[in-house]
């Protein structure tokens, strides 16, 4: 009974003794051709899948805070001129900063009215760089930049191509009037921060692919 009980204890198989089991031919195979297992290829496979969906999202990132600039910058152009064109300015904080109505033919915050067109070309040309960029964008603060500056172009591009006197030479609406300081808008400001932050980035060595270089 005693040597029947010690044969059956007896384990059989590699595993059961605690000896790892040999590798079959097939991993033998996969090792000395380099191949990968299939558990490994299912690893890389998700990890190739990522970086697809974290670049969409920063895509969805950039052309949603492009739309809020662009319609916050619309509404509030359409409320100035219903309101506040051809009236007294309206005093926000005293004498320092007023809303007035203003029709500027000129870059952002009044610069260069005699070059219209010019400016109008730039602000397309600015919004055509910012989409092809968008295809290798990674980074989210990259994103929200220039998400601003594409809302921001688009904002004022649209009177540029709307407003009176023509297309392409259209007088874009500013009605934010600091005292000792030329009058701007939304899109305006939109797209000063935008510059800001790109400037910040680059000075932080983050490409808009979102690796980091240090010079």
């Amino acid at each position: 009974m005693a040597e029947a009980e010690r044969i059956i204890g007896t384990p059989d198989t590699p595993e059961a003794a605690g000896t790892e089991p040999e590798p079959s031919e097939e991993q033998v195979g996969r090792a000395a051709s380099g191949e990968s297992s299939p558990k490994d290829g299912s690893a890389a496979a998700a990890g190739q899948g990522a970086e697809p969906s974290r670049g969409k999202r920063r895509i969805a990132v950039l052309f949603s805070v492009a739309a809020f600039a662009y319609a916050l910058d619309l509404i509030s152009k359409m409320i100035v001129v219903a309101k506040l064109e051809h009236q007294e300015p309206i005093e926000i904080i005293g004498d320092w900063l007023r809303f007035e109505a203003i029709r500027n033919a000129g870059a952002a915050f009044g610069f260069g009215e005699a070059f219209t067109v010019i400016f109008t070309v730039i602000a397309a040309a600015v919004i055509v760089v910012i989409a092809r960029l968008a295809r290798k964008l990674y980074s989210l603060p990259w994103a929200i930049a220039l998400g601003l500056l594409l809302g921001g172009a688009l904002g004022n591009l649209t009177d540029r191509i709307f407003r009176s006197p023509g297309v392409f030479e259209g007088a874009v609406v500013d009605f934010i009037a600091p005292k000792h300081f030329a009058v701007f808008n939304l899109a305006d400001s939109a797209i000063v921060c935008g510059g800001v932050l790109i400037v910040l980035l680059s000075f932080r060595g983050l490409d808009p692919d979102g690796t980091v270089h240090r010079d």
